[in-house]
């Protein structure tokens, strides 16, 4: 069979078995743990005092929007504080008058930004060093709480007194358009990854849209004065520095989302990639190796069916290897889809996939390029 095959073919029918095994590895080893996740039922009825932190920077409407929302959050002890991050909108105006409505509100006004610190982890440091509770849930001020047990659902996540970090998700609202779909398959693969590779004991991020972690861990780690040279991070570097296989939960219920608007255009989304992507070249070592792993063997998977497809070699063994894989990807996505509540999201990722393995080069070079900022 192999005997009629040139060099060239060979070698790239080896990449194509080998990428498609990696990718089986990665679907079956790491991403069927979330598909199969379960929580235990060992969570008990503690309702421990918590300090929900938000900082924002000019966010008058969202805070119109959704501050009520945690504020009116079934939970019988839990402050809310709001660093106004010198904002020059009405946002100081409407805190105070929320603040008389309101006693478990806690305002922290920044009047003057500091030149000498960019992005979000300065102001979010203030919040998190005023919080009178250890447990912190951290979200930001266009996240609005899918139920009023957002609280005790992630709180729940608190098995005892060894966890320290849990992750949560934070999709995207869904509305009409390509844009946004992109956008929450996007979200939904950073979740899938970070959820299944904190099952599988190795945490490494998590999104400060939806996040809980120990006062106690952030002060005993000295908070984000390792990479506060970098203006975003506040959320995905602590999480990749502190987190680890006996401190890290998942709570993935449907009462813990935060949802939040998608970005309305191209433009806007392509600057919040780039501030993500910034942070992924201080990821520890062995992160950056298994998810480079992933994505070239996605890329090596491609371009090697597409040689052998072209020139027709071992069609048969290519179109059954190009099968298990898909068929592989289908059922864990939609088994992955149903628990985080995304419906049919799952269908369109072996089309999304290829856009992002196009888009993805660009943006990672472009994120090397330009210098990023929080806002």
């Amino acid at each position: 069979m192999f005997q009629d095959l040139s060099n060239i073919s060979i070698v790239i029918a080896a990449i194509f078995a080998l990428s498609t095994l990696t990718q089986l590895i990665y679907y079956w080893l790491i991403f069927s743990r979330l598909a199969f996740y379960k929580k235990s039922d060992s969570t008990g009825d503690k309702k421990p005092p918590v300090s929900v932190v938000i900082s924002a920077r000019n966010e008058y409407y969202n805070l119109m929007e959704n501050l009520e929302l945690i504020l009116q959050q079934d939970y019988p002890d839990f402050e809310l504080i709001v660093v106004n991050h010198a904002s020059t909108d009405e946002s100081k105006y409407y805190l105070e008058e929320m603040k008389h409505k309101y006693s478990n509100l806690k305002i922290v006004q920044i009047d003057q930004d500091l030149n000498f610190f960019t992005g979000k982890k300065f102001p979010l440091s203030i919040g998190i060093k005023s919080a009178k509770n250890d447990i912190l849930l951290l979200t930001d001020a266009d996240c609005k709480p899918n139920s009023k047990n957002w609280i005790s659902t992630m709180v729940s996540s608190y098995e005892d007194e060894k966890t320290e970090v849990v992750l949560a998700y934070g999709p995207f609202i869904k509305e009409k358009g390509f844009l946004n779909l992109l956008m929450r398959y996007d979200t939904f693969v950073t979740a899938v990854q970070y959820f299944s590779y904190a099952l599988a004991g190795m945490p490494y991020m998590g999104v400060g849209r939806n996040l809980s972690y120990r006062k106690s861990l952030f002060i005993r780690n000295k908070g984000f004065i390792s990479h506060y040279n970098i203006p975003s991070g506040d959320d995905d570097l602590f999480i990749n520095r502190v987190a680890n296989k006996t401190n890290c939960r998942i709570e993935i219920a449907e009462e813990s989302y935060m949802y939040s608007k998608a970005k309305p255009t191209f433009k806007e989304w392509y600057k919040q990639k780039l501030r993500h992507l910034s942070t992924g070249k201080v990821y520890k070592m062995k992160f950056k190796i298994l998810l480079s792993i992933f994505v070239f063997s996605q890329i090596f998977f491609f371009l090697s069916f597409a040689f052998l497809a072209i020139t027709l070699t071992l069609p048969i063994l290519v179109l059954s290897a190009f099968g298990i894989r898909f068929i592989t990807q289908v059922l864990v996505n939609k088994k992955i889809s149903d628990q985080l509540n995304e419906g049919s999201l799952y269908l369109f990722s072996p089309i999304l996939e290829v856009i992002f393995l196009v888009l993805l080069p660009i943006f990672s070079l472009m994120s090397m390029r330009k210098k990023v900022a929080w806002r």
